[in-house]
């Protein structure tokens, strides 16, 4: 991961998009999100120490959809995804500790304590149960609740996630679509934080938990008995496919889906593809 601290510290000054000669090259591309629709409620929640962002959109009857976007992000990231699932849906977004506008503590990130916010967020929305949505780092905190708090999940779709460190692609950081990421975020950051000049600070806390986390056994994956999807981008630049088969295998009943012509931003490069997965997830027994 010091590669990937480097990346942060320096601008790298790729643009946001980068460009694609074909559809099918579209794994090449890191293009921002749009704006998000109209929120029903959102506010900052007081938990675990921090006031955590959150917003909900839509009002469907069903089970709620929580969506956790990953490292360096924010809630915004998923805006193609809640401007369709909203529309016969609850859907939650959040901003992770110490992410987009939500505040942080000294305190030394850990999978385990987000994952906690994460629940201390359902319980001050008072909300029992939720098909839950996890990109990157959210797929980690995904699971991590699927192993801890199952009784709040209903099902997990856990996308490019890795369950130790050695799952991390060697140097895939250093591509152009997640340098791209990984400015794009430092600029929301700088315009949506409200400790908007401590960036480097933000960043060398996720940069010490990356470095050791996480570090979960098959036994640990074996545990999870909640309904699970393990997904990813046939071209991510980061997660090994062959770990992302590993946790598959491990996760009893998991189901394997990769994501055809996409990379670790999938939601970004094919938004109606990567909702139709989430509502084929959804439509799981």
């Amino acid at each position: 991961m010091n590669k990937l601290w480097t990346m942060i510290c320096l601008s790298s000054a790729f643009l946001f998009n980068v460009s694609a000669t074909s559809a099918t090259d579209r794994w090449a591309e890191f293009s921002a999100p749009p704006a998000m629709p109209a929120a029903v409620r959102s506010g900052k929640a007081p938990v675990n120490g921090i006031e955590m962002y959150y917003a909900i959109y839509g009002s469907g009857e069903g089970t709620p959809i929580l969506m956790i976007h990953g490292g360096l992000g924010y809630a915004d990231i998923w805006a193609n995804q809640v401007a369709d699932l909203s529309r016969d849906h609850t859907v939650i977004v959040a901003d992770s500790r110490g992410h987009g506008r939500s505040t942080r503590t000294d305190a030394p990130y850990a999978y385990d304590l987000m994952a906690a916010d994460y629940v201390a967020l359902l319980d001050y929305l008072q909300i029992g149960k939720v098909a839950l949505v996890g990109w990157s780092d959210g797929g980690i905190i995904g699971l991590d609740i699927a192993m801890k708090h199952p009784e709040r999940l209903t099902k997990l779709f856990a996308h490019a996630a890795n369950t130790t460190t050695t799952g991390v692609i060697p140097g895939g950081f250093e591509a152009k679509t997640f340098l791209a990421y990984i400015d794009h975020c430092k600029a929301v950051y700088g315009r949506i934080s409200p400790t908007a000049n401590q960036y480097e600070a933000f960043a060398t806390q996720m940069n010490e938990m990356w470095s050791s986390q996480p570090n979960w056994s098959d036994d640990d994956l074996k545990a999870i008995h909640v309904p699970t999807v393990i997904a990813l981008g046939d071209h991510d630049e980061a997660i090994d496919r062959k770990h992302t088969e590993h946790i598959a295998q491990m996760v009893p009943g998991a189901k394997l889906v990769i994501l055809k012509d996409v990379s670790h931003f999938a939601m970004l490069q094919d938004p109606q593809g990567y909702t139709a997965a989430i509502r084929a997830f959804l439509e799981m027994r």
